[in-house]
């Protein structure tokens, strides 16, 4: 969750599902699956805050011009930090929140901070609870991943998936269009009052 959350591009799905799933099968460290999940919800976010922590001190010691000259070697491009100071100078320090929350940006969103010299205490604030969230989610996605696969080979956990997949296409395709044209909308939006400044 540290790299993750960091400048380097790794999808916390990879941890925290996985995380949720063994946890609700008490195959994590305790043995005990609602301990288990909480220490892998703690662990998770201690590693986003990590991460962000790292992103706030780098850019608030290096600044500006050495991001927008070297960070391209660090996945940084300069049209992606560009937006996210954008979008910091926008909606302020709700951002730090806000961002968390949305893929692609919630890495880039500490770097604006640590920029601007945003108050390390609310900062640690808003990145907890939208890393917390995150966090939460994703873990809670893999228990209920762990619940409905409970003592199932991988063959009949293919097939329970292939099933409910099946069972709720209709659903699983209007989420997915509601959330694709919600991401347009906002994209959009934002797109076009950056435009217009």
């Amino acid at each position: 969750m540290a790299v993750e959350s960091s400048f380097i591009p790794f999808p916390s799905e990879v941890v925290m599902i996985p995380a949720g799933f063994l946890a609700c099968q008490g195959k994590l460290s305790t043995g005990i699956p609602w301990l288990d999940l909480v220490l892998a919800i703690v662990c998770g976010l201690a590693g986003s805050m990590a991460g962000a922590y790292i992103n706030y001190y780098l850019s608030s010691w290096l600044g500006r011009p050495f991001l927008h000259r070297y960070g391209k070697y660090f996945f940084l491009k300069e049209a992606a930090l560009d937006r996210a100071e954008e979008i910091f100078r926008e909606y302020g320090e709700l951002a730090t929140f806000v961002c968390r929350l949305l893929p692609g940006i919630r890495q880039l969103i500490s770097i604006p901070a640590g920029l601007s010299r945003m108050n390390f205490y609310r900062f640690s604030l808003f990145t907890a609870l939208g890393a917390g969230i995150w966090t939460i989610i994703l873990a809670a996605l893999g228990w209920y991943f762990g619940k409905i696969s409970s003592g199932m080979s991988y063959l009949e956990m293919i097939n329970k998936g292939k099933a409910l997949i099946h069972e709720y296409h209709i659903y699983i395709f209007i989420a997915l269009g509601a959330l694709t044209a919600g991401y347009l909308f906002i994209h959009h939006k934002i797109m076009k009052r950056t435009s217009a400044e």
